[in-house]
């Protein structure tokens, strides 16, 4: 399975300068330390001040150059500004999400729903859109590529979850938006790709109190990410068993998935 080499080096390109959202820990955080290395250059943007510049001054001492900024996703316009100033970038991650429970119940409260779709959709869009025209203005590198563009999705994309309905349903219009618009992209030269991963370790899904079939620490699920980037994918899915589990379910009657996934919960 190709892998970025130990040079920073995507195949095909030249030494990375990527952007990462949600950088300050999880995934997040594992995705910049996987990629920091002498010539590499990261943009690492987060909400946590404190645990951003932990994450960065780890990134100084693997030997990259580090640029750290405190962002809100959801303000469109401070978004796009930080990338468009950041100068060429070969790689951009939408990491950025949150996700909340439901009520004794079984009913989401408003104002998380609304947060939510905030972040995960309204906030990757944010990101998504702007580095998609940065990348097509680009020259190309070796083989037209100009630039690769990762979402960070869920393989909750695929099943509605009742004990976390805001979450599934935001990670499922990620996924369905990027891997539609997958094709039209690859033939501007910018690579589109919906990652969708299942249980990752991470301060969000510490406070889970069910149980998480193939959980996996973060270190694991970015060496995944970025090979399945570096293979050429429009979509990376991990565990595959979970997500055919997942998709297997989807196939049920809408009152039977309830019950399954309620009973799967607990």
């Amino acid at each position: 399975m190709p892998r970025i080499d130990r040079n920073g080096h995507l195949p095909g390109a030249g030494p990375v300068s990527a952007l990462i959202t949600g950088a300050s820990s999880g995934l997040g955080a594992a995705l910049a330390e996987a990629l920091a290395r002498p010539g590499a250059t990261l943009h690492l943007g987060g909400r946590d001040t404190a645990r951003l510049d932990t994450v960065a001054a780890t990134c100084r001492r693997l030997g990259a150059e580090v640029h750290a900024h405190a962002i809100e996703l959801i303000d469109r316009d401070a978004t796009a500004s930080w990338i468009t100033q950041a100068g060429r970038i070969d790689l951009v991650i939408a990491n950025a999400g949150i996700s909340g429970g439901v009520g004794r119940d079984g009913i989401e409260p408003a104002a998380q729903t609304r947060a939510i779709f905030d972040t995960n959709l309204a906030g990757a869009l944010n990101t998504i859109l702007p580095a998609l025209e940065l990348m097509r203005a680009q020259a190309p590198g070796p083989g037209g590529l100009r630039g690769s563009i990762a979402a960070i999705a869920s393989i909750s994309a695929f099943l509605p979850a009742p004990v976390a309905p805001s979450y599934a349903a935001s990670k499922a219009a990620l996924d369905s938006w990027v891997v539609a618009q997958a094709g039209a992209w690859a033939r501007q030269g910018v690579r589109l790709c919906s990652v969708c991963p299942g249980f990752i370790r991470s301060p969000m899904t510490a406070r889970n109190r069910f149980p998480m079939p193939g959980l996996m620490d973060a270190d694991r699920a970015a060496r995944l990410v970025l090979a399945g980037l570096a293979s050429d994918r429009r979509r990376v899915v991990f565990p595959r068993w979970l997500a055919a589990a997942g998709r297997a379910v989807d196939l049920l009657p809408p009152q039977w998935q309830e019950r399954v996934t309620r009973k799967g919960s607990k």
